[in-house]
């Protein structure tokens, strides 16, 4: 019985540790209040320049909490430069772990401007990222959009359809349609909960003034929307002539593929005929493929990821137009029934 019971008890530790191996999907990403007042103020300082910083937590399951951050610093073409910004990196890290400080590096956040961030460099970060660290996030924070009274606050991850296929370098049409990814596919999107003790809760509520406005609520009250406007629709144009770009590559590249082609008919015609001469004489015929002919070198297909993350940004553009003016038209609709009564 001893025996038996041994062996149950193996078989169940085996079957928990392998279920173990598998990580669970990521869920949520758990911030604390401290950590957004970090971003923020440092994104604040530095706009419109782009700045990034370092984010500290915890895995816990399918949550992912961030409670510490640090800045990095500002990065320019140097590589002694780059060096140092990476020495400060393990240094803050060492100082951190030093304080019995969370160390443990969970992704890390950039600022934006008006949500144009879908970039390679970001994919690539996030590769180099996850490479060692699995459940790896990446913080946007737009300032510009943040004045117009909203908190432009999202966390991004690569999905793993899409990491798979970078990993491959391989985004020719007929790969992406094996894979049905879009361009919708690249990014994933998580939910963002901020979390703050009951110490700190208890705190802001006695710091809390007693008038119920505050300077947000006041912003949400601007009805110029004009600028905002019109930087998005110059980044709209931008990307639509990055895009059309792109389209004519693939234009130049089926038009020189339909040329080979036709040359290729063409040659395997002639060939077919010398062969069928030659079968009359009696001779060998000749392979009816010649590696060497120039004709029968592959045109490289362009990458797609291009105009894949261009189209990112064209609907994140058109997603923030689309907002900006619904929103601003209940602003002036709420301003013009507030001034009709008190004409009245």
């Amino acid at each position: 019985m001893a025996n038996n019971s041994g062996n149950t008890t193996a078989r169940s530790f085996l079957q928990v540790a392998s279920t173990e191996e598998v990580a669970p999907p990521l869920r949520v990403v758990q911030i604390e209040g401290l950590v957004i007042l970090k971003i923020i103020k440092h994104c604040k300082e530095f706009s419109p320049a782009l700045v990034t910083g370092q984010l500290l937590g915890l895995d816990v399951g399918s949550i992912l909490e961030v409670t510490n951050c640090f800045p990095f610093p500002i990065r320019e073409e140097d590589e002694e430069i780059e060096a140092d910004g990476a020495n400060y990196q393990l240094e803050m890290m060492r100082c951190l772990r030093e304080v019995n400080v969370d160390n443990n590096t969970v992704g890390w956040y950039q600022s934006t401007l008006l949500g144009s961030f879908q970039t390679v460099e970001l994919i690539e970060t996030f590769m180099n990222y996850q490479e060692n660290i699995r459940p790896c996030v990446c913080i946007i924070y737009d300032p510009s959009r943040s004045n117009q009274g909203v908190l432009a606050l999202k966390a991004l991850k690569l999905s793993d359809a899409f990491m798979e296929l970078y990993r491959s370098n391989n985004f020719t049409g007929e790969k992406l349609r094996e894979r049905n990814l879009s361009w919708v596919d690249i990014f994933e999107e998580i939910p963002i909960k901020v979390s703050n003790s009951a110490l700190i809760s208890a705190f802001m509520t006695e710091l809390e003034a007693d008038s119920p406005i505050t300077q947000c609520d006041y912003d949400r009250l601007q009805l110029s929307t004009n600028p905002f406007m019109e930087r998005n629709v110059e980044f709209l144009i931008e990307c639509m002539d990055e895009l059309s770009m792109e389209q004519q590559k693939f234009q130049f590249y089926y038009r020189n593929l339909s040329r080979q082609q036709a040359q290729q008919q063409a040659w395997l015609q002639k060939r077919r005929s010398e062969n069928m001469a030659r079968k009359a004489a009696g001779e060998e015929p000749l392979p009816e493929e010649d590696p060497s002919n120039p004709i029968f070198k592959p045109i490289p297909e362009p990458s797609r990821l291009d105009s894949f993350l261009i189209t990112n940004q064209i609907a994140n553009f058109c997603n923030q137009i689309n907002g900006n003016t619904s929103y601003g038209t209940k602003q002036l609709t709420a301003w013009s029934k507030l001034h009709g009564r008190k004409g009245s």
